[in-house]
């Protein structure tokens, strides 16, 4: 099939198609039609138009709007599914998860459309100020570019979308190359919703078009999900404009002795090689508590050795195929790189094109790839440590800050991580890669800042306005 892009409440073709495939088997997926500078020219100037209208737009309307994308997606829940297995790699167990979530996601901003707060603020402070008192209310910035990665192609595209919608802005999305048909399933819920035309626009295009999107003043904002390089680069072509970032991770956990070791093994499993690895808050470096080391790695071992991988349509698939061949080689070669500078595998380290097997090592040297750098890989690396702020040390001990997790049932160190750990969440008794779709999700350092989850979203992409009042 040949999807379209979504402009202006109407479906344009372009002179130019791009093939998506399927990275587990090399197969066409689809065609999308690709933007240029004229298409990304008219989604700029029908996201300003109705930016008039949507600004206006009753909390009712906008409540209505959000809850009918929700319903779409869960009656077409299947069909979205295997669009993104197909797509992405991503087993189908996952992408299921995936739909729930985004039709959360689109509920929890209808929810927070109708309760968007403001206050009253006294203003009688000092003399001369009799009288006055002050109303702040929250009001929609304007357009915003919304750009998102391929491992969450449906539910990080609806953290930006449905937090715009719910505060009365526009948005135009530019959805990820890998992973677009996704999003051009996303816009027919929208236009099925009644959504004012030009509300949302969802194109696809290089990254070289989509510059002309991010740098254009008529869009205030930019929220980007993606790599630190890239992310950063737009980040310094728009210096005036609120800007969100989140920019992945190098996820670590912490395991003390006071706890089940076989439960944390299991869920570090999932935790870390789930999608393959490819999750910003994947579990990238484990620090075991010395005492419990080769005990704790035997149980890790051995649950790594237990999951699937291969055909990501298979229900019980926990790790299929990395997204590109040229991904594939880059993760495959930096676990090569590990062994040359002393590491040693543990389990794992081969790979059948790509699909790379679960890998466990340890002794990395700290200035390997693998170590300092995100991985978005099925590759995790094991560490002993003596005691808890020797811990703590080492999670800290990256650019990274985005989430680390924390196993213990000692409330002294709960409390020391969450005040000592330098991310912008710490998960305690389980991996860092939980996250739901209320909570303020970021990071800090090379992960970004801003918040996402939705009521935090909509903090990001409204101001506060301030109306004083003489009443005597």
């Amino acid at each position: 099939m040949k999807y379209k892009l979504f402009v202006g409440g109407k479906w344009v073709e372009t002179a130019e198609l791009a093939v998506v495939l399927n990275p587990y088997d090399g197969s066409a997926v689809g065609e999308v039609f690709q933007a240029g500078d004229a298409e990304i020219e008219q989604s700029i100037d029908a996201a300003e138009k109705a930016f008039e209208v949507t600004r206006k737009l009753p909390s009712y309307k906008r409540a209505g709007i959000l809850r009918d994308v929700a319903a779409g997606l869960r009656e077409r829940k299947e069909e979205f599914a295997r669009t993104m297995t197909l797509e992405s790699g991503k087993p189908v167990q996952y992408t299921r998860g995936e739909v729930d979530r985004a039709a959360l996601t689109f509920s929890l901003a209808a929810e927070e459309a109708a309760r968007i707060p403001g206050e009253v603020v006294p203003l009688d402070l000092a003399a001369g100020s009799e009288g006055r008192w002050g109303v702040v209310r929250r009001f929609p910035v304007g357009p915003v570019t919304s750009i998102t990665p391929f491992n969450f192609p449906l539910n990080l595209a609806a953290h930006k979308i449905a937090p715009a919608v719910a505060a009365g802005n526009t948005v135009v999305h530019k959805s990820p190359p890998q992973t677009p048909i996704t999003s051009a399933l996303l816009a027919e819920l929208l236009k099925n919703s009644g959504i004012p035309d030009g509300a949302v626009n969802i194109v696809s295009c290089s990254n070289e078009v989509a510059e002309k999107l991010v740098s254009d003043p008529r869009m205030k904002v930019l929220s980007f999900t993606g790599s630190p390089r890239v992310g950063w680069y737009l980040k310094s072509k728009v210096p005036k404009k609120k800007v969100l970032l989140e920019l992945g991770g190098n996820a670590a956990v912490v395991v003390e002795r006071d706890v089940d070791l076989n439960s944390v093994a299991k869920r570090l499993v999932v935790g870390a090689f789930a999608n393959a690895g490819q999750i910003c808050i994947s579990v990238q470096r484990i620090y075991i508590q010395e005492g419990v080391y080769e005990n704790f790695c035997s149980l890790l071992i051995e649950e790594t050795r237990k999951a699937k991988t291969g055909d990501p349509l298979e229900e019980d698939t926990l790790v299929g195929p990395m997204i590109s061949r040229a991904e594939a080689d880059r993760a495959f070669n930096w676990i090569i790189e590990a062994k040359k500078a002393g590491a040693g595998v543990l389990t794992g380290g081969g790979r059948s094109g790509n699909v790379l097997e679960p890998t466990i090592l340890e002794n990395v040297p700290a200035d390997a790839n693998l170590y300092c750098e995100e991985a978005f890989a099925p590759v995790v690396i094991l560490e002993k440590y003596s005691d808890f702020g020797e811990a703590i040390r080492k999670v800290n001990d990256s650019r990274f800050g985005l989430q680390a997790g924390v196993f213990t049932n000692d409330a002294r160190k709960i409390f020391k991580a969450f005040d000592e750990i330098q991310v912008g969440g710490v998960v305690i008794n389980d991996y860092p890669t939980f996250r739901i779709d209320n909570m303020p999700y970021g990071g800090i350092k090379d992960s970004g800042f801003g918040r996402e989850g939705v009521r935090y979203a909509i903090e990001e992409m409204t101001e506060p306005k301030l109306l004083a009042l003489n009443v005597l």
